[in-house]
């Protein structure tokens, strides 16, 4: 019971769509998604740091740190299109890999650029706020992947 309780807790959170009726969870598309909205914030966020880090590091940290925020919303939407569980499932932890590496790229930019490390700071826990938020989506997914 209390498995089933805590599943039903994930769908509300993540606003995951319950197998049996794709719209009683109001999710009608990706962006619907919470970890979805997170991920596209630091997204945005990202590139709003990566503007101000020095022109030096336009090819090396600027680039990765774009890339990979990008590649975090990007997974869970195409996971999303999929249709299935199981490949939803494999693209969302895609999308765990790339936030943690968004995040490692963040911990570099506080520890190296004094004046950007305070956004990053703040970005950084938004990352880990999209990592439980993901890893719950996950749980639902491999858990419905027989369904």
């Amino acid at each position: 019971m209390q498995a089933q309780n805590k599943l039903k807790e994930i769908r509300i959170e993540n606003k995951v769509p319950d197998p049996q009726s794709h719209n009683k969870a109001g999710v009608k598309d990706f962006t619907d998604l919470i970890a979805w909205q997170i991920a596209h914030k630091i997204r945005l966020k990202a590139y709003e740091i990566s503007k101000e880090l020095p022109e030096t590091e336009k090819y090396n940290l600027i680039s990765q740190l774009q890339r990979s925020s990008a590649s975090i919303a990007a997974n869970i939407a195409e996971g999303y299109g999929r249709y299935s569980y199981q490949e939803n499932s494999q693209f969302c932890r895609q999308a765990r890999g790339s936030l943690d590496e968004t995040r490692d790229h963040l911990i570099f930019i506080t520890e190296l650029y004094s004046k950007q490390g305070e956004k990053a700071s703040e970005l950084i826990e938004t990352c880990k706020e999209c990592r439980k938020v993901l890893n719950g989506y996950i749980k639902y997914l491999q858990e419905n992947k027989t369904k």
